[in-house]
């Protein structure tokens, strides 16, 4: 299996410097890289500008070890992994890629043959299709998957994070990973990178399936939770108490609804199902309803609060 000698890691935030550290921590070079000045000084300091549990002493540790440094600027690597923020544009939902293309842009000059790529960012499907073509377009003189397939100068892969904030450390390392490479060369090769420190299993599928997964999994959730947030409104307007219901109702053995609550939190399950909704808003019909009754359960939280002062 394929050995990575230094990597690089585009954002470092809630999921890249953890994922840096981590690689770091099991003595690959890693060269982090952000726009942020702040977090850069920050970071070669031996000290985080985010919190969670346990990256401080792993920072700490790496960048004293020579392991870790941050940068402004790309640097050579044997692999890259973008992770920085997927948000919206606008008002109606649609995903704002232009973090992900401005990354693509930034190491495109250092990338030579045989290096890896990785997308880690949570996208919408085509996404890793799209960082390829954005690279293709600033290195001509390289091939890519779209281009040549197996025999393709760079390898592209998708691999979303799946970690729980106050837990990343621990479930970067124990949890499964969902490996979608542009070809099966690609993914292998992203299998071989991640095994540095994963103790999961690594399990591969293509790019788009591999994007779907995620968005996917945080859809399913936020469904179940509307399912519930709308159960207790109904509740509510015919008298009924949601919570003796609920208990009730999941005594039957293949039954197994969730607490409601004002809504959902974290930084996915709010965000991640709009991602299905505006690549296929007129087939994701239950997904944007859910969607809906989740946004709208504060607001009526807050009416019954002032309806009960």
């Amino acid at each position: 299996m394929q050995t990575f000698q230094t990597i690089s890691v585009i954002g470092l935030g809630y999921i890249g410097l953890p994922t840096a550290a981590a690689f770091a921590g099991y003595g690959v070079k890693v060269i982090g890289v952000d726009v942020n000045q702040h977090a850069v000084d920050t970071i070669n300091q031996g000290k985080i500008h985010i919190v969670e549990p346990d990256l401080d002493t792993a920072v700490h540790q790496c960048v004293t070890n020579g392991t870790l440094k941050a940068t402004l600027t790309p640097e050579p690597a044997e692999a890259f992994l973008i992770a920085v923020p997927t948000p919206f544009k606008g008002n109606d939902y649609e995903p704002d890629l232009s973090y992900i293309e401005a990354a693509s842009k930034a190491i495109a000059p250092v990338l030579k043959k045989g290096d890896l790529v990785i997308l880690e960012s949570t996208s919408p499907v085509g996404a890793t299709e799209q960082m390829s073509a954005w690279l293709a377009a600033e290195r001509p003189d390289l091939s890519f998957p779209q281009q040549k397939g197996e025999d393709s100068d760079i390898r592209i892969a998708h691999c979303p994070e799946r970690v729980l904030p106050g837990h990343v450390m621990r479930e970067l390392i124990e949890n499964d990973r969902i490996i979608g490479g542009m070809t099966s060369k690609c993914s292998e090769q992203a299998v071989a990178l991640y095994k540095t420190f994963v103790k999961g299993d690594c399990i591969i599928t293509n790019a788009r399936t591999a994007e779907m997964c995620k968005l996917t999994e945080n859809s399913f959730r936020d469904v179940n939770i509307a399912f519930a947030n709308e159960l207790s409104i109904i509740c509510d307007k015919l008298d009924i108490n949601v919570w003796e219901l609920i208990s009730l109702a999941n005594r039957h053995p293949r039954v197994n609804i969730l607490q409601p609550g004002c809504g959902v939190g974290g930084h996915c399950i709010a965000v991640d199902p709009w991602f299905i909704v505006n690549k296929t808003p007129d087939l994701a019909k239950l997904i944007h309803t859910a969607r809906l009754v989740n946004d709208g359960k504060p607001e009526w939280v807050i009416g019954k609060i002032n309806g009960a002062v």
